[in-house]
């Protein structure tokens, strides 16, 4: 069955499918942040580009398969393939968009995303009706089905690192290889039986010809181009001095960004705050690097003021705000988590938790705690950060420390 297929469109449907689930992914990473019927849309949006990403690829493959010329596709089976597979890829991405991902939930997501991929391509497959049996090799079977698991799970660790647009392409591909990887391997162990006394005119329901099919695909690889090119233009950023991110109230006008007073702390003078920034697609590649912002907005009574960077001990995420702690106190930051993380120079600061983000420099005493860790930051007022599982291995390495020196600490 392998032989013989159109070797243009097989390149096609691999296109297909990593910039099905670029697309798809980019909005994954936005749900982490976003709140309410935002976070419910963009988990739809998500889920149902990395399913049209997944159905798409599947049908560009049969169309560059050598398939039966009286084949034709039943409405329904394929119809139903897209559905389980866009309910599938949902439940699997929202276990990893909510909270902290443990290895227990990355997993089952994994598991849950090779089914979507698997039970989306042999359902498709006997969607097609004409004078012939379909038989399956079962090794063939087991093997798709572990390619699709493993490069998923490959997939979902690199999206989960954190590594900005790098870690977004490289997720994309290995979705493409989980996606192209499992059907081209079920095809190499597929075959068409013929059976003089079948044929699609007697199927039940109603049928679709190859050359119908390959409008509809036309249209979705439309659909996924466009989604694609869109998540490449980066989001514009504020002008400085005009805004402020989260410190103007929802639906204010753009009279009432203006009339914000930005106030230095250490004179009367005017001055402005580091504008959002926000991870760029393909990491930036060819865009010159943002340098980190030297200080940080605190909201206060009379107006914002500002912490220098170097007297900064933690970032804890609070809603829309931060909590910014400075060695003595806790102070409100009108930048999120996600900002936050964006404006500090990672040489020097890191993110050991979803909601907290460290001064690697004021660590004063660590110790493991269950599954992961917690840190005493210096200061007149001492104060504790916990650190996740999945950070703590990064952590050790930049103190300077061994999985026995913290054992014993």
């Amino acid at each position: 069955m392998f032989v013989g297929h159109n070797p243009y469109l097989v390149a096609l449907s691999v296109v297909i499918a990593i910039a099905g689930g670029y697309t798809g992914f980019g909005l994954a990473e936005r749900v982490r942040t976003a709140q309410g019927v935002n976070r419910r849309k963009l988990l739809a949006w998500a889920a149902g580009f990395l399913a049209i990403g997944i159905w798409t690829m599947h049908f560009v493959g049969m169309l560059a398969a050598p398939i039966p010329d009286d084949a034709a596709y039943l409405v329904l089976p394929t119809i139903i393939s897209f559905l389980i597979c866009a309910l599938v890829v949902g439940i699997s991405l929202f276990f990893v968009s909510i909270g902290e991902p443990s290895e227990g939930r990355v997993t089952v997501s994994a598991l849950l995303l090779g089914v979507g991929i698997v039970s989306m391509h042999y359902v498709g497959i006997h969607g097609l009706a004409g004078a012939f049996h379909i038989e399956h090799q079962h090794s063939m079977i087991m093997l798709a089905a572990l390619i699709a698991v493993g490069t998923a799970y490959g997939g979902l660790r690199i999206f989960l690192a954190r590594q900005v647009g790098t870690r977004l392409a490289l997720s994309a591909v290995a979705f493409g290889i989980a996606v192209s990887g499992m059907h081209y391997t079920a095809m190499y162990g597929m075959r068409f039986q013929p059976a003089p006394d079948l044929t699609h005119h007697g199927a039940d329901g109603f049928v679709a010809s190859p050359q119908a099919l390959a409008l509809v695909v036309s249209l979705l690889c439309f659909l996924i181009a466009a989604g694609f090119l869109l998540s490449l233009v980066p989001e514009p950023r504020p002008r400085d001095g005009l805004a402020l991110s989260g410190a103007i109230p929802e639906g204010a006008g753009q009279d009432a960004a203006a009339a914000i007073i930005v106030e230095d702390t250490a004179g009367d003078n005017n001055t402005t705050i580091p504008s959002r920034r926000r991870p760029l697609p393909l990491a930036g590649l060819g865009q010159p690097q943002p340098a980190p912002a030297p200080r940080i907005p605190l909201e206060g009574a009379d107006g914002v003021h500002f912490i220098e960077m170097a007297d900064v001990r933690s970032v804890t995420a609070d809603t829309h705000y931060t909590k910014v702690h400075d060695g003595s106190r806790e102070r409100m930051s009108p930048w999120s988590i996600s900002e936050a993380e964006a404006n500090l120079d990672p040489a020097f600061f890191m993110r050991v938790h979803r909601s907290h983000i460290i001064a690697i420099s004021h660590v004063a005493f660590v110790r493991k705690e269950g599954e992961g860790a917690v840190v005493e930051l210096d200061g007149p007022v001492p104060h504790l950060v916990p650190v996740s599982r999945a950070k703590t291995a990064e952590l050790r390495a930049r103190l300077g420390l061994t999985r026995r020196n913290v054992d014993q600490t």
